[in-house]
């Protein structure tokens, strides 16, 4: 009793009691007045109850003739094991919902008026591991304000969300953007705006499509008054902006669709390229999703962006890199390093051309007196892209890309023909297909598949080589405890044997044979990625340590034409290379460039 004279008393357990009590009454269908038929399934609920959670089904209850019998509504196109969960959550105030149903519940939810709730509750799921599958979920949905919240989320947690494996398999556009010496890239949305014009205009004006803009890297110039050009053409003012915020634009198209590029694109949960289904009477609108999410400067002057390209969720990486040219009326030249920028006095000794994409644990083969670097990792993804090195012209050339994104695999020549097996996709799975490359067609073709899925020759990241009718196997590691020791397999009594082992323990190793002798490069030796090098002579049976490479390496690519010894990509235990280093046995070093014609390459 309080002094005013009121009895007051709280019951704490009450309210969850009752609510249980009146979920058990629609479970056992006691007392209800309401039957919805979903799919043939009949689910009973009290309308009092659903009518304050769903709006939807207030006003069919509103507007009920009949309002003190059973109301009877019909569902035919949705899930009843969702349409369940939605009323287990209006009765208890708890949404559980396999991942395998969210989508058929959220479905649902739309239709009650719910979506809010649900989307609350996804919100409150979400993280960095989850966001972007959150993203492409809520844009198959065609939820704006779900869109907006994960937006906003990704924009505060970029880099944690690049390292997910959902963010691994977007599609990735890359450019190199050429710069003047005093400039810098700037990281803002204007510039990313700029790019969108530029691949906006690269599908709906020059007839490109989206892969293949995706396929290569792509070269722009900033100029100094702060436009991107490309051939010339400053790609200001190509498209209508609406919307008015810098951090989310979004575009008209002002052209109409040329017919070979009629074929639009929709985002998979993968973030893959699918063409979407088209009526083939009913025109599309004009209007598609063009939007700059976010973006982090990764390292100097490199800069990572999402962004929704033609209704597409990808990636943008771009790299400022100093410009060879001053005019920007001509599309500058990709084809030197960052740190191997030659000044017009040193033209004599200009640097190797690196590839156009960072390797890490790639293929490398001679072929047609030409170097093959096929796959391999870089920071964003497992590579299916092949590239071919012309030691003439220091220059290389994009071949066709393998079937299958690949990288710590076998590669072989063979008759003339290239051959690849096993590997590992980068979502760590060992593969077992293979595929055979013909320079003539240029073209890619599977071959039988290993019985066993196989990663990686020998021992964990062994180097594995054959030399005079032996299969050699050097370092690798156990348990991850880097061996140096080397075992030598003789194919005629079927055994192993032991043979002396190299100076240093090493796995990730490149491996190659050149005038009787095993030659083992780089590596890693626990700690960090090695420079060091060593031969071993089968005739004597050791190892003598030679020249030290120009860079460390770890998985480089190591192959061989004429009487040089080629270095390639590999892992500095920073950043993923693409440069390229060669060997001169007659001097025992190590060159990055061509400041010496390279000796004659044998086919």
């Amino acid at each position: 009793m309080t002094p005013n004279g009121y009895l007051i008393f709280e019951d704490e357990s009450f309210l969850d009691s009752t609510v249980a009590k009146m979920n058990a009454l629609r479970k056992s269908g006691q007392f209800c007045d309401v039957r919805l038929q979903v799919c043939g399934h009949e689910l009973m609920a009290h309308r009092a109850v659903l009518a304050c959670c769903s709006p939807y089904l207030f006003e069919i209850f509103n507007s009920d003739n009949e309002p003190h019998g059973v109301s009877l509504v019909t569902f035919e196109d949705l899930d009843p094991e969702a349409v369940e969960i939605l009323l287990n959550y209006a009765y208890t105030a708890q949404l559980k919902a396999d991942k395998e149903l969210v989508k058929e519940v959220y479905s649902a939810a739309k239709r009650f008026k719910m979506d809010r709730i649900c989307g609350d509750y996804l919100l409150s799921k979400m993280d960095s591991q989850n966001a972007i599958s959150f993203r492409n979920f809520a844009s198959s949905m065609g939820d704006a304000r779900l869109l907006d919240k994960v937006d906003a989320f990704i924009q505060d947690h970029l880099l944690e969300v690049s390292e997910q494996e959902d963010f691994l398999k977007l599609p990735r556009l890359k450019a190199k953007v050429m710069l003047e010496d005093n400039l810098t890239l700037p990281s803002n949305g204007k510039l990313y705006s700029k790019v969108l014009n530029w691949v906006q205009r690269s599908l709906w004006e020059n007839g490109e499509q989206l892969e293949r803009l995706m396929e290569e890297v792509q070269t722009l110039y900033y100029s100094p008054d702060h436009k991107l050009v490309d051939r010339g053409l400053v790609i200001d003012g190509q498209s209508e902006v609406f919307g008015g915020e810098e951090d989310h634009l979004q575009f008209v198209q002002k052209r109409p669709v040329r017919e070979s590029t009629q074929r639009q694109m929709s985002c998979s949960s993968s973030g893959s390229l699918s063409p979407s289904n088209q009526a083939t009477n009913a025109p599309k609108p004009a209007r598609r999703e063009w939007k700059y999410i976010a973006s982090e400067k990764t390292t100097n002057n490199t800069y990572l962006c999402l962004a929704v390209m033609d209704s597409v969720l990808c990636v943008i990486f771009l790299h400022g890199r100093s410009s060879p040219q001053t005019s920007p009326s001509a599309t500058p030249c990709l084809m030197k390093s960052l740190s191997f920028e030659a000044q017009p006095k040193e033209l004599e000794e200009q640097p190797l051309s690196p590839m156009h994409y960072a390797r890490s644990g790639l293929g490398t083969a001679a072929l047609n007196g030409r170097l093959i670097a096929a796959g391999g990792y870089n920071r964003e993804e497992c590579l299916r892209t092949v590239e071919c090195y012309d030691p003439s012209e220091d220059r290389w050339s994009f071949i066709a890309p393998m079937r299958t994104p690949r990288a710590r695999f076998q590669m072989a020549v063979l008759m003339g023909q290239l051959y690849v097996i096993g590997g590992s996709n980068g979502h760590s799975d060992e593969l077992s297909c293979g595929e055979r490359y013909d320079p003539l067609a240029d073209e890619w073709v599977q071959v039988p598949e290993l019985r066993t899925n196989r990663c990686n020759a020998g021992r964990h990241q062994a180097a594995v080589c054959e030399l005079e009718g032996f299969m050699y196997v050097a370092g690798g590691a156990e348990s991850w405890n880097c061996l140096n020791s080397v075992e030598r397999y003789n194919p005629e009594n079927n055994t192993w044997t032991l043979v002396a082992p190299m100076n240093v323990a090493r796995r990730g190793a490149g491996i190659a044979v050149h005038a009787g002798k095993l030659f083992v490069v780089g590596g890693f030796d626990g700690s960090h990625a090695l420079r060091c090098v060593e031969v071993y002579d089968p005739a004597r049976n050791d190892w003598k340590m030679l020249g030290s490479m120009t860079s460390s390496r770890s998985n480089a690519g190591l192959a061989i034409l004429g009487e040089t010894i080629y270095a390639v990509g590999g892992f500095d235990g920073n950043e993923f290379l693409n440069t390229v280093e060669v060997y001169n046995p007659a001097t025992d070093e190590w060159n990055d460039c061509a400041n010496t014609p390279p000796s004659p390459p044998s086919d």
